[in-house]
């Protein structure tokens, strides 16, 4: 009688949440510190797939959450739309190699 002990690899949540974690430590890296939190996000991913999925994730959740945060902080709706779209366009720029990073973890991963 044998017992299967199957871990479940990889998911897009779980990439996400490895890329959000060394993303926002690795902060003061402009190019290496989005490679690696993508290449550590991608092989957490367990897969190509699942690593671009989880590219966009940490994204949208850091603008959203500056969004909320400022506005909530401010009071004011506009200040915070500002905000959170101003933090969304400087996020856009690091994905490249955050996505780079991904698809490296990700080829690792298999």
């Amino acid at each position: 009688m044998s017992a299967d002990f199957t871990v479940e690899r990889g998911g897009v949540v779980r990439g996400t949440v490895w890329m959000l974690f060394i993303l926002v430590l690795l902060f003061w890296l402009p190019l290496l510190g989005p490679l690696l939190a993508g290449a550590v996000g991608g092989k957490k991913a367990g897969g190509v797939g699942t690593a671009i999925a989880a590219v966009f994730l940490p994204c949208v959740l850091l603008a959203a959450f500056l969004f909320l945060y400022s506005t909530a902080l401010s009071g004011l709706p506009l200040f915070g739309f500002m905000v959170g779209a101003g933090s969304f366009l400087l996020l856009v720029g690091n994905i490249g190699p955050l996505l780079v990073g991904a698809i490296v973890g990700g080829l690792l991963a298999r």
